[in-house]
Parts: C-alpha cells; structure tokens; sequence
C-alpha cells in the first residue's frame, strides 16, 4: 500500500511517502511559515520527485495531536480534502505515540514532550514491551515542574520541551529527535490502515488537552 503522511502537530511540520514498510521519502522543515503556505507545495513536490500522482495512493496517514491548534487545523483538512476526493482512508496517528515509536527497543522508559504554551507541555509515557513502545500515561498537559516530579526512575526524553525538564532521571535524546517525524506517522498509519483502524474524514478530529484560544475568548465573552 502506498501511503501519504502528515505531521503538523508543530512549526516543524512535514510530510513522508510510504510504500507498503519502504520509506520513500520524507520533506521536514522546521521554519516559521505558515502550514497553510507550504504543506500542500510540500506534498506537490515529494509525489513528485518519487514520480507518483495523488492516484497512486491507497491510504493517508496525519498525526492528531496533540499540539498547536492552528497546525493540526491546517493539517487535518488538507487529510480531509484528500481522502474525499480520492475515496481512500485514513488513519489517525497520535503524535506522541509516533515520536516514542521512532526509538525502539530503548531499554529506558521514553517520554515525548511537546511546547503546549502558556507555561505547559504535553507529554506522555511509554515502554517497549517487545513488540511496540507502550503507553503507560494519559496524553497529559501540564507544567514542565510537574512533568520533572512524575519521572521516579531514568527516562529518555525527546521533543521540543525536553530541555525545560529539570530532572535528575532525564535522559535526553539526540538533538535529530526534536521534532515529530512524519515517517513515523507513516509507519504507524500503514499498521492502522491494514489492521482496519480507520477513521471516516467527517470523525477526524484532533487530540485536545486543552481549550483552544478562540474557545477561552468566546467562553469569556459568553459569561460577561
């Protein structure tokens, strides 16, 4: 099956071609320009440069969240368009379940955590069970402070807030995993898409720790 990813959870946002376990090709770009600018120009030239059309794909695959309200919007629609026009499915990816997924067999427990703003990180926990990275945690937004008094034993940790995590168990990965990666997605999008999990593109929601901006603002307005 030839599948099409896509990961806006964060500014690094990107986009991977899968066809059946082989990576194709991966476009990752960590700028500040807007999702809405560059993904489907992203998507455009890797179909492209692998010498497929949107008509050689099977499946989609997008990461849910969570992460910035604004990116998942901009990502979660394009998936949307996609799997309508083309009568493909697709598969939901939590982004926090792909980026522990990209560090297999870790003999350490492995926490991602994500820039949720206003003093918060998202973040969960997972452990390789010999098989796949489980999750031991909720998906969780809370204080950097709150996150560093839960580890009670060594932890890799990755993502963009990592390095806010004053802990003496924090073990930080390398620098490349800052970012949630869109093979990723991909690749636990392909495991989705042939075990039947796929979510129809009028369910595709995103995962919301939290109330968005706009929805603090209109509740403010409600009670004045």
């Amino acid at each position: 099956m030839r599948v099409l990813a896509v990961e806006t959870s964060t500014l690094a946002g990107g986009v991977a071609l899968l066809d059946g376990d082989v990576l194709v090709g991966q476009y990752l770009l960590d700028v500040r320009l807007t999702h809405s600018e560059r993904l489907m120009v992203a998507v455009d030239r890797l179909l492209g440069d692998a010498g497929w059309t949107v008509h050689d794909l099977g499946g989609l695959a997008v990461g849910v969240g969570p992460g910035s309200f604004t990116g998942l919007r901009v990502g979660l629609s394009a998936v949307k368009g996609l799997a309508v026009a083309l009568g493909i499915p697709v598969a939901a990816v939590p982004t926090l379940d792909a980026m522990a997924a990209s560090l297999p067999f870790a003999a350490l427990p492995v926490c991602p955590v994500l820039d949720a703003r206003k003093g918060e990180v998202y973040a969960s926990l997972y452990r390789w069970d010999g098989r796949a990275m489980r999750r031991e945690w909720e998906y969780q937004a809370l204080t950097p402070e709150s996150l560093a008094a839960r580890l009670g034993e060594p932890v890799i940790l990755l993502g963009d807030a990592a390095p806010a995590i004053r802990s003496p168990h924090a073990r930080p990965a390398p620098p490349s995993h800052r970012a949630p990666s869109p093979a990723w997605v991909a690749l636990l999008g392909v495991e989705r898409l042939r075990a039947g999990e796929t979510v129809a593109p009028a369910d595709l929601v995103p995962i919301y720790l939290r109330p968005s901006e706009a929805e603090l603002k209109r509740r403010a307005v409600a009670v004045r």
